[in-house]
């Protein structure tokens, strides 16, 4: 059985906490109880003061509570958490974390459940989690779950909710992992527009021994990716689907940001890129979109999402954008472009098919380039087998290329 750290802010919500350590106990997993309140006495006696959470995060906490100001003492928790859960896991001391909490609760506990791993079991149960939690997820695997009721106190439907927390959090301590270690990774960028390529340069680059992760081009998911390739474990990008710069530039509620396409860059990754789905921002139901967009052409991709085409001098601008991000790679990167289509609604005959727009992308990303970076230009649509098994080849090259360097 393992250990299960159990952080919150004693001070306020013990009780609980100490509810829910039993229940883990109770199914035979030991509990590392965590205090991170910087109010009143804590309710129930921690095995990690709130005095050792902080002196992780190199703070003093006493001047801080003595100011009595809470705003500051949650930033002071935020800060300091993620270090001393971090340190925890390397120590090899937790096993999995829980916690319970409304507004500061949940940020403290998110910010330092976002400092560990990627498979690493954490959840949270938040007042706040029925609304809009990106912020207090990031990238990371955090499960949130609805505490229905306030974290304030224990009677029947708190005390069902807890238990559940508890069981579930020590279900995923308990299931045993069967994952393979020994392929090196590769990650790729997808949209529903580009499926049919990333699935066929998938197999090649699988069958030549790579394991291929794929992030579904949603802005969380660009960000996840950029997160992984930063993180040093990647050995090569396939960045097919860069859509996400279009709802960046635009003003579309898919963006990743502007970090997009920044990480290979500084992790000197091999990588090739294309301007998968460039053609389109992503809105809402059809009433959502702005007013000043009224006489552009859309497409009802479902009821709940709207697709505008982006018009010419917004793929100027897109590719002005992308070739600013590539100058800036330094392992071995080639560009792709699919000249007859850039997504499944770009295609002649389509919804999306504008050659004048597709070809101030095209025009403005080659012309925007270092000469050093390889343009392969392709009278293909993006789904075409053939262009996808050459993305994969590209790539394949590229990560040979890298290790040579």
């Amino acid at each position: 059985m393992g250990t299960i750290g159990v952080l919150g802010t004693l001070d306020s919500k013990g009780a609980e906490h100490a509810f829910v350590a039993e229940v883990i106990r109770c199914r035979g997993h030991q509990t590392l109880l965590i205090d991170v309140g910087t109010g009143g006495v804590p309710q129930v006696t921690p095995d990690i003061t709130r005095e050792e959470v902080a002196a992780a995060g190199q703070i003093e906490l006493a001047p801080l509570i003595a100011q009595a100001d809470r705003g500051a003492c949650v930033s002071a928790m935020v800060a300091a958490a993620p270090r001393l859960l971090a340190r925890l896991h390397q120590e090899g001391r937790i096993d999995g974390v829980i916690s319970l909490g409304g507004g500061g609760g949940t940020a403290i506990a998110t910010a330092a459940m976002r400092n560990l791993p990627i498979g690493f079991p954490k959840l949270m149960v938040s007042t706040l989690a029925s609304g809009n939690t990106a912020h207090y997820l990031g990238t990371k695997d955090i499960t949130m779950m609805p505490s229905v009721v306030d974290v304030a106190g224990l009677n029947r439907i708190s005390k069902t909710i807890f238990s559940r927390a508890a069981g579930a959090i020590c279900g995923m301590v308990e299931t045993m992992l069967d994952v393979d270690h020994d392929r090196p990774l590769i990650v790729a960028s997808m949209f529903g527009n580009t499926t049919d390529c990333v699935n066929h340069a998938k197999c090649v680059l699988e069958q030549a021994g790579y394991e291929v992760l794929v992030f579904h081009s949603t802005g969380a998911g660009g960000q996840a990716m950029e997160a992984l390739i930063a993180s040093g474990l990647v050995a090569g990008v396939l960045d097919v689907t860069t859509t996400e710069w279009a709802d960046e530039l635009v003003g579309g509620v898919l963006s990743a940001g502007p970090q997009r396409l920044q990480a290979a860059a500084t992790a000197g990754i091999p990588a090739v890129i294309a301007p998968g789905c460039l053609d389109m921002v992503n809105f809402g139901q059809r009433e959502t979109v702005p007013n000043k967009f009224a006489d552009r052409t859309f497409y009802i991709h479902n009821p709940q999402v709207t697709l505008m085409r982006t018009n010419a001098a917004e793929c100027a601008a897109l590719g002005q954008t992308l070739a600013e991000k590539l100058n800036a790679y330094t392992a071995p990167v080639t560009v792709l472009l699919p000249r007859r289509a850039i997504s499944v609604i770009s295609a002649p005959g389509q919804p999306f098919h504008d050659p004048q727009a597709d070809e101030a992308l095209f025009t403005s990303l080659t012309q925007s380039l270092r000469e050093e970076i390889e343009v392969i230009s392709m009278d293909e649509e993006i789904n075409a087998p053939v262009f996808a098994e050459r993305c994969a080849e590209a790539l394949l090259t590229n990560i040979r290329a890298g290790a040579n360097q």
